[in-house]
């Protein structure tokens, strides 16, 4: 249940250790403050509410980060009081006496005025968060800010921030951090890395919390379910963008006469509105999670301004993500079968050509039905190939994986890994599976298990019967069967490609 007077959080640390960052991550808003890799960058207290059920239920506030905490501390811990305060009555203080009376100094003003906004602040406030780059080693400065922030007599929760490896291998001092912790009796500290945070992570520090602001349990406990809500509906919301899209291309036939000129012509418009069909479903996605085309990809899977950078039609694009078309993609191809053509040698390029039937005695030709045999001469309709499906599905999978995992403080681009991730269900290789058009495609490790389920393959199926229902025909139609033949793949992608 929210209260009536909001708590207020203040989060501290030294320098360019990332606490506006955190408050991005918190707040999922890409533009609260300003980050950098550059000290100093934040210079005032700033605030921002956490909401929940329509009321503020706390502020957190980003303070600026402390430079001269070793000077500082020697004034706070001068024997002599510099300024003292006739209220005093005695020259030996405690923590939050020597605290403020090193806030009524002139220092406080001039030479440490940076220093004073922070302990002002924490003063102030129910808690506070100290933000530490675990990378760092803990040095003296390091020792004499937690000696300061535990004088305001406040509950401080340690926040280690950049905990993951970095690229070029400098790890954390996780351990060293908790020790030094210990050492200052703070006992209480959360890994929270505001890049990649792990997905339970806010759930982390809100029960953080509640261990030094006990009185506030049922408030925490309600911040995490809405957590967990927001969570579950981010994805599920996900899920379905990616289902809309794939409905639509599977559904969608694309009519073109049956010579060169308006062949290529086809070709050209499918690969096109394909590419801008695929370019709405990763909009959504990025608005999902509240970010935007400047949060771009780079490689292997890479983004620039939101457009991948390796293309859906390129051979590359099925590699990357371990698709592969036998070379024996178009065996089958007689009179009036349906035929699948990837990139790389054969005229269409991706598509499937579902042709004239000229040759007598093909018995498949009843499943076309009599829609088809109405144009019998001089007439095609292109498809996608169930493997650039497959590609599309993937590369919609992988990227909700990298925004589900990306902290909003994140500066440098969204990493989209074919690598193999330990929370994601994977299948074995297969090689030379049929698809279900006669296509051999071998699905390596890296593939996405929701690819592979039957469910999957029978809804493209299911929508390939259907080409009303693509929103890319000048008639399309949103059914309750479409709506239906949605929900299945969303629920599909939500059991089958779990990101937790």
């Amino acid at each position: 249940m929210a209260q009536r007077n909001p708590l207020n959080i203040a989060v501290v640390g030294h320098t360019n250790t990332g606490k506006t960052s955190l408050l991005r991550t918190l707040t999922r808003d890409t533009q609260f403050g300003l980050v950098d890799n550059a000290p100093g960058t934040t210079r005032q207290v700033t605030g921002a509410a956490h909401w929940l059920h329509e009321v503020i239920a706390l502020v957190w506030f980003d303070t600026p980060g402390l430079e001269d905490s070793v000077a500082l501390f020697d004034w706070v811990e001068s024997p002599e009081p510099q300024t003292p305060l006739a209220s005093h009555g005695s020259t030996r203080l405690d923590g939050p006496q020597k605290i403020q009376r090193f806030l009524e100094s002139p220092s406080a003003h001039h030479r440490f005025e940076q220093e004073a906004r922070v302990l002002e602040k924490v003063l102030s406030s129910d808690a506070a968060l100290y933000v530490i780059d675990a990378r760092d080693p803990v040095l003296a400065k390091h020792r004499d800010e937690l000696s300061l922030l535990s004088s305001c007599a406040k509950p401080v929760i340690a926040v280690l921030n950049f905990t993951a490896p970095t690229l070029d291998g400098r790890a954390s001092n996780v351990e060293e951090w908790l020790n030094a912790l210990a050492r200052q009796a703070l006992h209480v500290h959360v890994l929270f890395d505001t890049v990649s945070p792990a997905l339970d992570a806010e759930r982390d520090l809100f029960e953080a919390l509640t261990q030094v602001l006990p009185k506030h349990r049922a408030l925490f406990t309600d911040l995490i379910e809405q957590t967990e809500i927001a969570r579950h509906a981010r994805r599920t919301r996900a899920f379905e963008l990616i289902a809309d899209m794939m409905i639509d291309l599977a559904a969608w036939r694309l009519p073109t006469a049956n010579n060169g000129v308006a062949r290529t012509e086809a070709q050209h418009t499918q690969q096109t509105r394909a590419r801008t069909r695929e370019q709405q479903c990763i909009d959504g996605l990025l608005l999902t999670y509240a970010f935007n085309r400047h949060d771009v990809l780079n490689m292997p899977l890479a983004m620039t301004d939101g457009r991948w950078q390796t293309d859906l039609f390129a051979p590359e694009a099925l590699r990357e993500v371990g698709i592969e078309l036998s070379k024996g993609a178009a065996a089958g191809a007689l009179a009036g079968a349906a035929v699948d053509v990837m990139t790389g040698g054969l005229s269409l390029g991706t598509g499937t050509v579902i042709g004239a039937a000229t040759g007598a005695g093909w018995q498949g030709l009843e499943r076309w039905g009599v829609r088809l045999l109405g144009r019998v001469r001089g007439y095609r309709e292109l498809t996608l190939d169930d493997s650039i499906l497959k590609l599309l599905a993937v590369r919609q999978l992988k990227l909700l994986q990298a925004l589900d995992r990306r902290g909003h403080a994140a500066i440098t681009p969204v990493s989209v890994q074919n690598q193999h991730h330990e929370n994601i269900p994977i299948v074995p290789n297969i090689p030379n599976t049929p698809n279900s058009l006669g296509t051999n495609v071998t699905c390596h490790t890296q593939t996405v298990i929701a690819t592979q389920t039957k469910a999957f393959s029978q809804l493209l199926r299911l929508a390939r019967q259907h080409p009303e229902w693509s929103s890319l025909q000048s008639q399309s139609n949103t059914s309750a069967a479409r709506d239906k033949a949605v929900a299945a793949l969303t629920e599909n992608f939500g059991s089958n490609a779990q990101l937790i």
